[in-house]
């Protein structure tokens, strides 16, 4: 049997709109990856499972080089439940390269109650890879970590597998550990998108996500306000996303980093960006649909991977 939760975790699985997938890379830092996770569990068998097009292949390609992922569930917005709290979902992952249409068939109810409903005709045929091209990403879960009263600063409870110690930290990179992107760009996006989330790799070789309430810029990086005691101690890289979104996911703004991530002996926290990437699309049905026909163009790459014949 896997691991089991409670009644309150359930309700955020199947009810939050988005969440964050964080995933590893080759170097043991972190990505994190807004995603609508459509309520798809199976509470007996332990398992969460999201879905992805295969033209969004990177991510699929990290999770096949190593399996271990979270979910976190930070956010109540145009989704099916108002309970508080912030749920992390930690596991293994894994998947099928091969599409398996009658699973995405079986899955409408879901899609239809949190996304636009699947065209048909010409549209739905347009559409056709960000619809059909897609696969289940299963997550046999290792343990749930949820602060259900909202407050991130308590103890959490905890489902499955015993929290691992803090893990050790990280060599520095050869290229320095100093910002890379601007830094008042990323604390402009943090202040002016509602959600942002920071993740690094733990010692279980699963990846840690808290919430952020707070980023400003200085001289040395980005200076974040996380819950006090939640990270360890010393440098490691780490994974930084600010995101907003809209009902049924019309309207939507990614700003996703990579970086380095300190931890100060006075309690301070240092995160220093290296990579940038993102999107926006505003709330325009339009523009909805012709992001996710554009999804199209990275099956190449699937392709070049190997993630698709």
């Amino acid at each position: 049997m896997g691991v089991s939760w409670s009644d309150e975790v359930d309700e955020i699985l199947t009810g939050d709109l988005a969440a964050g997938f964080a995933y590893l890379t080759p170097a043991k830092g972190v990505v994190i990856a807004p995603m609508a996770p459509l309520g798809l569990r199976d509470r007996e068998a332990g398992t969460v499972t999201l879905t992805t097009s295969l033209g969004l292949w990177k991510k699929l390609d990290r999770v096949r080089r190593n399996p271990g992922v979270a979910v976190a569930y930070h956010a109540r917005e145009h989704g099916r439940s108002n309970r508080p709290g912030f749920v992390l979902v930690q596991g293994r992952a894994s998947f099928s390269p091969t599409p398996d249409r009658a699973w995405l068939e079986s899955i409408k109810p879901n899609w239809d109650r949190f996304l636009v409903p699947r065209s048909s005709g010409a549209l739905g045929r347009l559409l056709d890879v960000y619809y059909w091209q897609r696969v289940a990403i299963n997550i046999q879960v290792v343990r749930v970590v949820a602060y259900l009263g909202g407050d991130a600063h308590r103890d959490p409870v905890v489902f499955g597998a015993e929290r691992p110690p803090p893990p050790a930290a990280q060599k520095e990179p050869a290229g320095g550990t100093g910002p890379r992107v601007s830094v008042e760009a990323v604390a402009a996006q943090a202040e002016r998108l509602p959600h942002t989330l920071l993740s690094w790799c733990g010692s279980d070789d699963l990846p840690d996500v808290v919430m952020v309430s707070a980023a400003r810029s200085a001289a040395d990086g980005l200076r974040l306000d996380v819950p006090s005691g939640s990270l360890p101690p010393g440098g490691r890289r780490a994974g930084l996303t600010s995101h907003a979104f809209w009902p049924r996911m019309v309207g939507q703004e990614q700003r996703i980093h990579t970086g380095w991530l300190a931890a100060d002996d006075d309690g301070s926290v240092r995160y220093s960006p290296h990579t940038k990437s993102g999107y926006r699309l505003p709330r325009s049905r339009l523009l909805y649909n012709l992001g996710c026909a554009s999804i199209a163009r990275g099956m190449r790459g699937a392709r070049r991977a190997g993630l698709v014949s």
